[in-house]
C-alpha cells in the first residue's frame, strides 16, 4: 500500500510540472483575452479586445509570433472573483498559454494571481491601478501607463493649461478631487492631491463613491459648497455620466472640470448633449488625432479599424491596447518563449523610444516592469467631438483650447 501511494504521489508531483511549464507543443498560440464583453462596461472591454485583434492580424500576416500563429481566446470577466473562475478555465479548457488584459484594475489584480498559480504570463495592457505592478508578481508586465502617469498628466494639465486658461495662479487655485472607491480611483486621486499641493493649489475636498452607485447627489452638494474653481473625477463611464448630470441638476458650474479615464466616450457625449459637454478636459489614452510624430502608425490603425469592425473607434483604449499588444510581442519574441521566467528577463532589456507606437508609446520597464515609457494625453469636448489639446506635441497644428466654463 506504501509503494502505491509513494507511486501515485510521484505520478501527481510529475503531471502537475508538466502542467505547469508554458510550453508551446499547440498548433497556434493561444492568448486568454480578459475583458468584461458583457454587463455595463461590455462595450469598452470589447474595445480593448478589439485592439488585441488588429495586433493580432498584424503579427499574422508577418508570421505570427515564435513562428506560430496566435489564436485569441475571450474570457468575459465583469467583476474581480469571475477573473480567477475564468483564468481556471481558459487554462484547464481552452489550454491558452499566456494572458492579456484589461478594462478592469480589480480584475487584473485577482486575474493575473490566478494565472500565476498556473505560471502563466499576464501582459496588462489598459489596468492602472499602482498596486498591480507594485506587488512585484514573477508573471506579471505592464506595457500601459499607470495610475501615477495618469495623476502626472491630469495635474500637468492643471497647472500648464486650465490654471493659465482661467489666468489664475497655481497657488489658491481651489481644487475638487473625486474618484471612485476602488484601487484604480483610490491610487490616481491620492497621487493628484499630492502633486498639485505640491504645486500649490488649495484642494478644497475629496470625495469618493461607488463605481455602480446610483445617486451622487450628497456628493454634488458637497462640492457645490466648496466653491472649487476646478472639479477633477476619476472613474468609469456610468458614474462619471451619472456626475455630471447630477451636476447639471444641482448647477454646480466649476471654471473647469477635467476628467481622468473616461468622459470622452459616445455614450457621454449622448447622455450629456454636445452644448453641455462643450469645453470639458479628458485626460486619457492619445486618440487618433494626434500628430504622427507623436505617434507613428495611430492613422494606419484607424484604417486598420474601420476596414474590419466598419465603424470609428468607441474609445481610444483600444489603440493603447494595441499598442501594448505588440510591445508584449517583441518582449516574448526576444525571449523565443511565453515563459514569464523568460519573458521577464526579456522585457526588462528592451529600450524602445518614445513616440515609436501608435500611441506614442516606447518601452523601457522599471523594476517592478511598469512600462515608463507610456503616458497619457489631454483632449477637450469640441462642437461634439474630442480633440487633443496637450502636451504641445500631441497637438495638431491650428488647434486650440476652447472656453472652459459650464453653460
Amino acid at each position: 500500500m506504501g509503494m502505491w501511494k509513494k507511486m501515485a504521489g510521484l505520478a501527481l508531483v510529475a503531471g502537475t510540472a508538466a502542467f505547469a511549464q508554458p510550453a508551446l507543443a499547440q498548433a497556434t498560440i493561444k492568448i486568454g483575452a480578459l475583458n468584461p464583453y458583457s454587463g455595463p462596461l461590455a462595450l469598452y472591454g470589447t474595445e480593448v479586445t478589439r485592439g488585441y485583434e488588429l495586433a493580432t492580424d498584424k503579427i499574422n500576416a508577418a508570421g505570427g509570433l515564435l513562428g506560430k500563429k496566435i489564436e485569441l481566446i475571450r474570457g468575459d470577466v465583469t467583476n474581480a472573483q469571475q477573473g480567477i473562475t475564468t483564468v481556471e478555465q481558459l487554462v484547464t479548457r481552452d489550454k491558452v498559454d499566456m494572458f492579456v488584459g484589461t478594462y478592469i484594475s480589480g480584475i487584473s489584480l485577482t486575474a493575473s494571481d490566478a494565472a500565476l498559480r498556473y505560471n502563466k504570463l499576464y501582459w496588462e495592457t489598459n489596468a492602472v491601478a499602482q498596486a498591480l505592478t507594485e506587488r512585484r508578481l514573477p508573471n506579471f508586465i505592464r506595457s500601459g501607463p499607470d495610475g501615477s502617469a495618469f495623476a502626472n498628466t491630469s495635474s500637468a494639465a492643471v497647472r500648464d493649461l486650465i490654471a493659465p486658461a482661467l489666468k489664475k495662479d497655481m497657488k489658491g487655485l481651489k481644487i475638487w478631487i473625486e474618484h471612485e472607491e476602488s484601487i484604480y480611483g483610490t491610487s490616481i486621486a491620492q497621487a493628484q492631491k499630492r502633486i498639485l499641493e505640491a504645486f500649490g493649489a488649495n484642494i478644497v475636498g475629496v470625495g469618493s463613491h461607488a463605481a455602480n452607485t446610483i445617486s451622487l447627489n450628497d456628493t454634488v452638494l458637497r462640492a457645490k459648497r466648496a466653491e472649487p474653481d476646478v472639479l477633477i473625477q476619476t472613474g468609469y463611464v456610468p458614474d462619471g455620466n451619472l456626475l455630471l448630470r447630477t451636476m447639471r441638476e444641482q448647477g454646480l458650474k466649476p471654471a473647469a472640470v477635467l476628467f481622468v479615464g473616461t468622459g470622452d466616450t459616445p455614450e457621454t457625449l449622448q447622455a450629456l448633449g454636445a452644448a453641455y459637454m462643450e469645453g470639458i478636459l479628458v485626460v486619457g489614452y492619445p486618440r487618433n488625432d494626434i500628430t504622427d510624430k507623436f505617434g507613428p502608425g495611430n492613422k494606419a490603425y484607424l484604417e486598420a479599424y474601420r476596414a474590419k469592425y466598419k465603424s470609428d473607434p468607441v474609445a481610444p483604449q483600444g489603440m493603447a491596447a494595441y499598442s501594448g499588444f505588440l510591445i508584449m510581442a517583441e518582449a516574448v519574441k526576444a525571449a523565443g518563449s511565453v515563459d514569464p521566467v523568460k519573458v521577464q528577463p526579456a522585457a526588462a532589456k528592451l529600450d524602445i523610444p518614445e513616440n515609436t507606437y501608435p500611441s506614442g508609446f516606447g518601452a523601457k520597464f522599471d523594476a517592478n516592469f511598469q512600462n515608463v515609457r507610456a503616458q497619457f494625453t489631454a483632449s477637450q469636448w469640441q462642437d461634439g467631438k474630442m480633440v487633443t489639446v496637450f502636451p504641445k506635441a500631441a497637438v495638431l497644428p491650428g488647434v486650440t483650447l476652447r472656453p472652459l466654463g459650464r453653460p
